[in-house]
């Protein structure tokens, strides 16, 4: 591709040189062709004046013969007119057979005491000719060179200049193919970036030197192409963002689909034993009814959390928010379960901030937020077991509120997909105890809708500590919107 480009290059330049040698060689001729018969004509005329000079009045009195050898010895053609515009005497033809020159310009230039000048068709010798004239005793004095001689010398000029003109663009032609070599590979680099970039190798590399035109062009190709890099990438993350989603979306509705056909089956099941004659029994049909009322609390749980978090995700739930002390949302959110917890003889303490710090939040939140941990820590923690819920500053701009239960604990291996919805770490232990398995998904979105962090630490055997972070003062709405994609994708 360089050699091509290059070749092009030259011959583009080698025509605009033979332009401009043919528009020299037009000009130059003209210029030459005007000052040479210029400098022609003063010479003829000077030559014309020597020799009346010399010849002084003898000129009209001089013989054919000697009349010759005048013409002969100044190189041209003689001719004496009288004063009436007759012919006396001519070096080339007969004066007899010869016009009245009395109209000739030149002629008559001379006859009227001035020298005159003039290019024409001879119509006796039928041969162009440029004549000059000048007055003599009596008449004129004309003298003649054909303009052959004129052309030739003129032609001969022109093809000196014209070769030197040549010569002249000799180190153009040198400097050009310099030039072209380089802007040809510099071309081909560019073609050969933009070819990548078309096949859709954004991530090739382009350097581009220097600030003339064929830099800005590589620079601006470069941008383009980190442009449509990142448009690329984005486009990527989205694709498979979207991708994501959809495999949410599905294990989504799967789950939902079983975690509803579950308590229906078992509604439906017992309804029917029950209108097949059960009701009539009475050692089955209040042990029945009290499965379909498990079933149906079970189900009115569910749809109140599946609405809750649908509501969270769309950013449809209002929060009222304000400034609220810490340790008295902690102290009213333990005086709703603490009936539960004791009926269970399971301690409830709290270990609250001797400073009181306020945070700014929704007071509903804070409550559905402990008391679904509250809750997880009442079922999983057995008879006996203890839990304690504590408040404490972390800086001025958070504080941290933590649920520590000494119950079963939560391997490993399940830590990072706690907080999934309808993830389970023991499912048959949890549909029995009533859990929704959304739970701790909804805790999470609403400690992060009101702009905190929730995480927790636990060993099988040893008990859990659930901690979330709620800030001292509004938080940036900006911010949590950044992070809602990451609220819908657990």
């Amino acid at each position: 591709m360089t050699a091509r480009i290059f070749v092009r290059l030259i011959v583009a330049v080698l025509c605009v040189l033979v332009v401009a040698l043919a528009a020299v060689d037009l000009l130059v001729s003209r210029v030459v062709e005007s000052s040479y018969n210029e400098t022609l004509t003063r010479e003829l005329a000077g030559k014309a004046r020597m020799l009346v000079v010399l010849s002084g009045a003898e000129l009209t009195q001089i013989a054919p013969s000697r009349f010759h050898e005048l013409a002969r010895a100044i190189g041209g053609r003689l001719t004496l007119v009288a004063q009436d515009g007759s012919v006396r005497l001519d070096s080339e033809a007969r004066p007899e057979t010869m016009e009245n020159h009395r109209t000739r310009p030149e002629i008559a230039a001379a006859l009227a005491g001035t020298t005159g000048s003039s290019i024409r068709h001879s119509p006796t010798i039928g041969v162009d000719f440029l004549y000059v004239a000048v007055p003599v005793q009596s008449g004129a004095l004309r003298l003649a060179v054909p303009l052959s001689q004129v052309r030739a010398q003129v032609n001969a000029i022109r093809q000196r200049m014209l070769a030197s003109t040549a010569l002249a663009f000799l180190p153009a032609i040198v400097l050009a193919a310099f030039f072209a070599r380089r802007v040809s590979g510099r071309l081909a680099a560019i073609i050969d970036y933009a070819g990548q970039l078309a096949t859709g190798n954004f991530r090739a590399r382009f350097e581009s030197k220097g600030r003339d035109e064929l830099a800005v062009l590589g620079a601006k190709l470069k941008e383009t192409a980190d442009k449509l890099q990142g448009m690329f990438e984005q486009l990527e993350s989205e694709q498979a963002e979207l991708e994501k989603l959809e495999r949410i979306r599905k294990d989504f509705v799967i789950n939902v689909s079983h975690e509803l056909r579950t308590p229906l089956a078992s509604i439906q099941g017992y309804t029917e034993t029950l209108l097949d004659g059960a009701l009539e029994e009475p050692a089955h049909n209040v042990r029945f009814l009290n499965i379909i009322r498990h079933n149906a609390e079970r189900l009115g749980r569910l749809v109140a959390d599946l609405m809750t978090l649908s509501r969270v995700e769309l950013k449809t739930l209002s929060f009222q928010c304000g400034s609220y002390f810490a340790n008295g949302l902690v102290v009213e959110s333990v005086e709703s379960l603490y009936p539960i917890a004791q009926k269970r003889r399971i301690a409830i303490a709290t270990g609250l901030a001797p400073d009181n710090p306020e945070v700014f939040c929704d007071s509903e939140a804070v409550h559905q937020i402990l008391g679904n941990l509250l809750d997880n820590a009442i079922k999983y923690t057995p008879e006996g077991g203890a839990i304690t819920v504590g408040v404490r500053r972390l800086d001025s701009e958070f504080v941290e509120i933590w649920v520590r239960d000494t119950g079963i604990g939560i391997p490993k291996e399940d830590l990072a997909r706690l907080f999934e919805r309808f993830y389970r770490v023991d499912k048959a232990r949890s549909r029995e105890l009533g859990g929704t398995g959304l739970g701790l998904s909804i805790v999470k979105h609403l400690v992060r809708s009101q702009g905190g962090e929730v995480r927790v630490e636990s060993e099988p055997g040893s008990g859990s500590t659930f901690s979330f972070t709620l800030p001292t003062s509004e938080p940036d709405l900006a911010g949590a919107d950044s992070r809602q994609p990451e609220l819908t994708v657990l």
